[in-house]
């Protein structure tokens, strides 16, 4: 088995085949037994009995195919994934009508943003303009890179405030995260589309569409298409929400070549391992797992806003896989006496120091966090 294991040498070819014939399970026997599963399964998050509804994480977990990719793909732990990156960027390029060379893959599109920053930010590139409030990861990737950050208030329809966002001057970066995190609020398509077409070239946009599988508004709308024609334009995914894979790290974003180019210079070599490149790749050849978290998160979204409304809770309109309502007092404290309750919900958005953000998880999960809701709100 040695002498085998040392000859070994996997090819991009023999990469795609072994994803999709199971090749690397005769080459090395799991340590552990993993169930086969018919639908898609998740591991419990915590012990004790906690709900965890607090990071926007997909509770059905990953697509068998992608259960089944990681286990096949154990004999490539010994080899770096430098060839093996090229079959999902294939996959991914087709899916999403652009060249290979347009695709840059990232740890998790957290990765992406962070590259982002260090690229185009900063003392010699200029701020970062972004709403308030929005994911915050980018906006200490900026600050860290010595770059001034901007904050925008959301508009009173919760999407961004597009034109007070132009207006910085000397923006070397403006952030769109749509649907927006942590409001599950979206900006419309058509003013996306006006404020790229307007923005000068030289200051770029980067539009997160890490929850846009769970969007079904015909007001929301992915902005990859514009890429073609947009020199500084960036659109990232990640693999995290509606493929289930947020522990397994892996995202991309696709824009120019030139600016691929530059991003990548910022890049730590082989960043993605080898399971979530197996796990992304085969995901993307389930062709029924998209749908099927799309309805089970739309099932127990329409459960909770249901009695959310009931209780008298007046919500976002949510776009997302998490939804976002006014306690109508300091949410501080709610979400501490939640967590005494086993159910952890999102953190505090100063922005919206009433707002309390909470995760769509299982029904049976959205349930225990009604009831202990209604014990808290008393």
């Amino acid at each position: 088995m040695d002498d085998f294991m040392n000859s070994i040498s996997i090819s991009r070819r023999d990469f795609a085949r072994l994803l999709g014939a199971g090749a690397a399970a005769a080459v090395v026997r799991p340590p552990v037994s993993f169930a086969k599963p018919t639908q898609s399964v998740a591991t419990p998050l915590a012990e004790g009995g906690i709900v965890r509804l607090s990071a926007n994480e997909n509770p059905y977990g990953p697509s068998p195919k992608a259960f089944k990719a990681i286990t096949d793909s154990f004999g490539l732990a010994c080899r770096y994934p430098d060839e093996h990156n090229d079959v999902l960027i294939d996959k991914l390029a087709k899916l999403n009508g652009v060249n290979h060379d347009q695709i840059l893959l990232g740890d998790g599109s957290g990765e992406i943003l962070k590259l982002c920053a260090e690229t185009f930010t900063g003392p010699q590139n200029g701020k970062l303009v972004a709403a308030d409030p929005t994911f915050e990861a980018i906006l200490n990737n900026a600050s860290a890179n010595g770059a001034e950050v901007v904050k925008v208030p959301l508009t009173s329809a919760y999407s961004h405030d597009l034109p007070k966002m132009l207006s910085s001057a000397k923006a070397g970066l403006i952030y769109v995260c749509n649907p927006n995190n942590p409001t599950a609020s979206i900006t419309p398509k058509d003013e996306l589309r006006d404020f790229i077409a307007t923005t000068p070239t030289q200051t770029m946009i980067l539009v997160d569409e890490a929850y846009f599988h769970y969007a079904d508004s015909h007001d929301c709308d992915t902005m990859i298409a514009l890429v073609k024609d947009h020199p500084n334009l960036i659109v990232s995914r990640t693999f995290s929400k509606i493929y289930g894979m947020a522990g397994l790290r892996c995202g991309y974003c696709v824009a120019q070549k030139e600016t691929i180019d530059r991003m990548r210079q910022n890049q730590m070599w082989d960043s993605v391992n080898c399971m979530a490149l197996a796990a992304a790749t085969a995901s993307l050849d389930d062709l029924d797992h998209v749908p099927n978290g799309q309805r089970l998160n739309r099932e127990a979204k329409t459960f909770v806003t249901s009695e959310l409304d009931k209780m008298g809770c007046e919500q976002i309109p949510s776009q997302a896989n998490f939804i976002m309502f006014d306690c109508k007092r300091p949410v501080v404290p709610l979400i501490q006496a939640m967590k005494q309750q086993n159910v952890h919900v999102g953190r505090l958005f100063p922005a919206l120091p009433n707002h309390m953000r909470v995760t769509i998880g299982k029904k049976t999960e959205m349930a225990s966090f009604l009831s202990a809701l209604r014990q808290v709100m008393v």
